[in-house]
This record gives structure tokens, C-alpha cells and sequence, in this order.
């Protein structure tokens, strides 16, 4: 249950210790109002991800209001998608993403990492080293909760690495973007600007190709999110209806060693990284 793993975390130099989201404000510590950074460090962490669908389940036995058991289902956050692998073109590494319209797969027209994704160093282009370097140092200066609430900033660096698109066999330009975070779901996103309003503005001030897979919407104004719709421009799924085009999706991922189906859940295991004297007493035995 619990575990020791390399962790990002609210690093501050000054205090010399591990600060909770709370006591963060605007990039300084809450006390002193020193700078904080995001570093990975080793902590302790319990793994109560492994009980999200236990968790799920027993909101069912119990007497609360159904609101109040709706906003406990949207903090456990379940979503079923598919596992999907994207060959690095040049480099022996696959890239991992999660997501839940396999559907929309033809439409991918970049890839977006967390800026702490591990393979960033990796495959960052010596033309570009400089830009990555000083985007990922900007990206350390702001929590996780800052990045997830601005969702109206738009900013990224290219890394001048490409992916092999699994399907078509295209290059696909790989970027980095703070609006990805490392430590949720795999710190990747196959990006369809034609279908995900982030990806959108995304493409949009970066003038990367949009898309459109799934027909409903008019993509030169704004994303179409919906998921109804008829698939086009996606080879094999043409015509097929958004629900049955993720299940024929998933099963060609599948068939093709591409990847795999998967339920994901947003919850995730809990961090204990407080190196002070009034840190959570969790008695623990380590050999």
C-alpha cells in the first residue's frame, strides 16, 4: 500500500522542503513568500488509485445526497479509451498516450508532452535544445493547480522531434505544453484540434493543421467536441458513428499491437512528502 517513487512535487529551496498545493500562491511559499519550483523528488506515496473502482462502487451503499456523490465520482474520474503507442521517428522509444476518443485518431496532427516528461531531454533536437530548456524552466515556476485553472494562456515549444502516426504512417510534430501534466495519465496527449477545444487554441496560435474527423461542427470557428456524429476523412471508419467507431478503433489498436482498451481514473495516489516535524505520524516500515 505504500510505496517509495520519484514524485513531482512543490519544491522550495529556501524552506528547504516539500509545500503543499495550499501553500503555494502565485509561484512563491505562502510563509516568506520564497519561490517555489517543481522538482522531481523520491517520496512516500499510498496507492489508493488501486481501490478507485472499490471506491466507485461503495458510493452506491451509502446515504448521501446525490450530489454530493456526484462530485466524489468526478474526483475518482473515470474514463474508458484506449492505450496508444506512437513510434519516435529516429529514436528506438515509443510515445504512450491515454485517451478516450480512439475514434478521432486520423485527426492527430500533433503531440503535446508535459514539459517533465522523461523523454523530453531525449529527443529534443540540438536546434531547439535552448527553447526547451528555458520553456521547462518557466513551466517549473508554476503548481500543477495554476497550470490546470489557465485554460485561456496558450504556450508551447516545439521540440523538433516527430512521431510516426500508427495508421497513416505520417510525420507528427511533437511539442511540449504546460496545459499536459506529468503526472496525469501518461504526461502525453495525442493532439486533435479538430475535436478538443484546448488543442484548438493550441493549433490555432501556432498555426498547426486542424482536421475535421467527425462531421457536425465547423472546425474553422471552433472545435466540435460532441461525441455524436459520422466519421470521415479516417480511412477504415468512414461512415461509422462516433460509439461505434471507438469500438472499431480500440479493436484495430488491439489487433494491430498498437495498444490496448483501458479504464483510467483521474484519482490518484496520495503524496506524503512533508520533511517537517508536524508532517502526517504515518508509522512505516522500510527495509
Amino acid at each position: 500500500l505504500a510505496y517509495r517513487s520519484e514524485s513531482t512535487v512543490n519544491w522550495c529551496p529556501a524552506l528547504g522542503t516539500v509545500l503543499a498545493n495550499d501553500e503555494v500562491k502565485d509561484g512563491v511559499s505562502e510563509r516568506g513568500g520564497h519561490p517555489v519550483v517543481q522538482k522531481k523528488m523520491m517520496q512516500w506515496s499510498l496507492r489508493i488509485s488501486a481501490y478507485a473502482e472499490r471506491l466507485l462502487q461503495g458510493l452506491e451503499e451509502i446515504d448521501w445526497t446525490e450530489a454530493l456523490k456526484e462530485s466524489q465520482r468526478n474526483w475518482i474520474g473515470k474514463s474508458k479509451g484506449a492505450s496508444v503507442h506512437f513510434p519516435l521517428k529516429d529514436h528506438n522509444e515509443k510515445i504512450e498516450v491515454f485517451t478516450t476518443r480512439p475514434d478521432t485518431i486520423f485527426g492527430v496532427t500533433f503531440m503535446v508532452l508535459a514539459p517533465e516528461h522523461e523523454l523530453v531531454d531525449q529527443i529534443t533536437t540540438l536546434e531547439y535544445k535552448a527553447e526547451v530548456e528555458a520553456y521547462k524552466e518557466r513551466a517549473a515556476k508554476r503548481s500543477e493547480r495554476d497550470r490546470m485553472a489557465d485554460v485561456k494562456t496558450v504556450s508551447g515549444q516545439f521540440t523538433g522531434a516527430y512521431v510516426v502516426h500508427p495508421f497513416s504512417g505520417k510525420e507528427v510534430p511533437v511539442w511540449i505544453g504546460d496545459y499536459v501534466l506529468a503526472s496525469y495519465g501518461t504526461g502525453a496527449v495525442m493532439s486533435v484540434p479538430g475535436h478538443d477545444s484546448r488543442d484548438w487554441a493550441f493549433a490555432k496560435h501556432f498555426n498547426l493543421p486542424i482536421i475535421e474527423v467527425v462531421s457536425g461542427g465547423d472546425i474553422t470557428v471552433e472545435s466540435y467536441d460532441a461525441k455524436e456524429g459520422t466519421l470521415v476523412n479516417s480511412d477504415f471508419l468512414d461512415g461509422h458513428k462516433v460509439k461505434d467507431a471507438i469500438a472499431k478503433a480500440i479493436t484495430q489498436i488491439e489487433e494491430q499491437g498498437l495498444g490496448k482498451g483501458k479504464t483510467q481514473y483521474r484519482l490518484r495516489d496520495a503524496i506524503f512528502g512533508r520533511q517537517r516535524y508536524w508532517g502526517e505520524p504515518i508509522p512505516v516500515y522500510f527495509e
